[in-house]
């Protein structure tokens, strides 16, 4: 599904982010991402969504090599994925049902197909009874339960959670974890860059650990340790 190759990702500033990392994700798998603030693992999340460019080596993702895409593949290549922001990204002015139908409209979804599918996905995150509320009407879980619900309402192959139960509270995260793992559980690849200790020591999943740019630990079942 996934395979970087000595990954170098060098900033304007001269900053080198990422040190020849190479790592391999097969279908199915459920990836937290670890490390301290700065130490690269937003970087590497980034890079596998297209938000950057590596400076040296291949990102291949599915059948799309990252280093070498052109922009107008893009859009094409991110169909094929989910992506679920710590700051949910929702747009203001839509209600819940306009903001999840929204990304099957710009992959130009059959009209007949929207409906019934964000309807599906609404109520597996638990939303089915709040389709006509807007973002600012709901609380920050129910906000991020919409962005799960946009993220896979195409049925992508993977889906990356940056920080997704950054800003909630342990029982919301809870809530969000019970949704990323059911998705996972019906075959969707997961990677989850997280700090929280709690959820990865409780639940656990493959691991990465990002320390100074290099991948230092991938370990399966890892969890964090007192020195994290």
């Amino acid at each position: 599904m996934i395979q970087m190759k000595n990954v170098m990702k060098q900033y304007d500033n001269g900053v080198i982010a990422i040190k020849d990392l190479s790592l391999t994700v097969d279908p199915g798998e459920f990836l937290y991402v670890i490390g301290p603030s700065g130490a690269g693992k937003s970087t590497v999340i980034k890079m596998l969504y297209h938000e950057l460019k590596p400076t040296h080596g291949t990102i291949q993702v599915g059948n799309y090599d990252l280093a070498k895409m052109a922009p107008k593949e893009v859009p094409y290549f991110r169909r094929g994925i989910g992506i679920v922001f710590q700051d949910f990204k929702l747009l203001p002015r839509l209600t819940v049902y306009e903001n999840v139908a929204y990304a099957m409209q710009v992959v130009e979804a059959k009209e007949a197909d929207i409906k019934p599918r964000v309807l599906h996905v609404l109520k597996l995150v638990g939303l089915e009874q709040k389709i006509r509320r807007f973002p600012n009407e709901l609380s920050g879980g129910e906000q991020q339960r919409v962005s799960i619900a946009r993220a896979i309402v195409n049925a992508p192959d993977v889906v990356i959670a940056d920080e997704p139960t950054g800003n909630l509270d342990p029982d919301t995260s809870e809530g969000i974890m019970d949704i990323l793992e059911k998705i996972n559980s019906e075959g969707t690849t997961v990677i989850m860059a997280t700090h929280n200790r709690e959820i990865v020591n409780e639940r656990p999943h493959r691991l990465l650990e990002i320390a100074g740019g290099r991948l230092v630990r991938d370990e399966q079942g890892g969890s964090y340790s007192d020195e994290n």
